[in-house]
């Protein structure tokens, strides 16, 4: 039994709070002069780090709302404006889950985005997702970090919560995340250059994304003409080929990836397509 807990919007809201606390520190009583000037690079580099990060997670979370709205001609542009109403919001969990939900209330005051919202709330609730210190208010207002704390929970619940992988040890439990590393270490197994220890790092090169794909379609790569030191090639290879041959979402862009620090979340929700894609091959 997989379990999400290790990646519920709690841990999002504590990770943007612990940036924007130290951000937001003043500066009298606590620096001296010999080191203001480190602590305030330090603070600068930290505030434009977490920036960095949310603005890829906002192109990917864009985007995969928009992979799955597709299946019903509907789309958003902006994801912290366009969820506001809770409209589709109702829609994206019902394409997800296959269920109906209540039908959204009609009117475009606050007081009907809020029942909306409220409605797609409580639909998670019903399915044992935790939403703590979320509220329709906070969609409704257009709140960044709680919109994408919103959307990361909905990827854990239908699209993360219930990878599993066999091994040898059935009786060994493993969280979703170690899961889905577990799976993609399987599979890469083997390849040169290929080292999959997290969901940062080990991607940055591109051929983590080329070898998953190689493993599974040996005939849209041409793994061994890759070379470890292309890395915005290969990353651009693998995304072109699983777009065009698999149907898989370019969710993210090379630079998002080759960077000095790629966003974890951003780069497991991409992987995650590729498991569900594979997952179907038989």
């Amino acid at each position: 039994m997989t379990s999400a807990t290790d990646f519920d919007n709690v841990e999002i809201q504590q990770q943007y709070r612990h940036v924007n606390d130290r951000w937001e520190l003043s500066d009298e009583g606590e620096l001296d002069n010999d080191n203001s000037s480190a602590r305030l690079f330090e603070r600068s580099r930290i505030k434009a780090l977490a920036d960095e990060r949310e603005v890829v997670q906002k192109k990917t979370f864009t985007k995969w709302v928009n992979s799955h709205l597709a299946r019903v001609t509907c789309r958003i542009t902006d994801l912290y404006t366009d969820l506001r109403d809770g409209r589709m919001l109702i829609k994206l969990l019902e394409v997800l889950s296959g269920e109906q939900l209540p039908k959204p209330t009609k009117g475009r005051m606050r007081i009907h985005c809020l029942e909306n919202v409220d409605k797609a709330l409580q639909f998670l609730k019903e399915q044992k997702v935790h939403l703590e210190n979320m509220g329709s208010h906070d969609i409704v207002d257009g709140s960044h970090m709680l919109t994408l704390g919103l959307i990361w929970t909905i990827i854990l619940r239908f699209q993360i919560q219930d990878i599993t992988v066999e091994t040898d040890d059935y009786h060994e439990t493993r969280s979703a995340k170690d899961a889905l590393l577990l799976w993609c270490q399987m599979k890469t197994a083997g390849y040169p250059n290929v080292n999959i220890r997290n969901f940062t790092s080990s991607w940055k090169d591109g051929l983590a994304f080329n070898a998953l794909i190689h493993k599974h379609r040996p005939d849209l790569i041409q793994f061994d003409k890759l070379k470890k030191s292309n890395a915005m090639h290969n990353l651009q290879h693998a995304f072109d080929v699983s777009e065009k041959n698999l149907n898989v979402t370019k969710l993210l862009d090379p630079e998002d990836v080759f960077t000095e620090n790629p966003d974890e979340k951003s780069i497991i929700t991409y992987v995650v397509a590729f498991y569900h894609y594979f997952s179907k091959m038989k």
